[in-house]
């Protein structure tokens, strides 16, 4: 079954507001969709993409320095049980 760029244009819009992209940029998708402007609407995907990895990278760097304030921790605890 092939699908349709009306279909393709739910889809796009349904993930952008489910991955949490604002929505004058979603209405820009939507835009470049409607046109057929597929190189722009890649272009605009993969920056997309750059930001939540750039994110993720802040999300990791913050669980890094909670495991070391654990482990810090259970290492004083253990240091005043000597």
């Amino acid at each position: 079954m092939q699908r349709t760029v009306s279909d393709y244009s739910e889809t796009l819009k349904s993930f952008l507001t489910d991955i949490g992209v604002r929505q004058e940029l979603i209405e820009r998708a939507m835009q470049l969709c409607r046109y057929g402007q597929e190189a722009e609407l890649v272009r605009f995907l993969k920056l997309q993409r750059c930001y939540m990895v750039e994110d993720m990278h802040e999300c990791q760097r913050k669980v890094d320095r909670i495991d070391y304030l654990i482990r810090q921790t259970k290492m004083n605890t253990h240091r005043k049980e000597d």
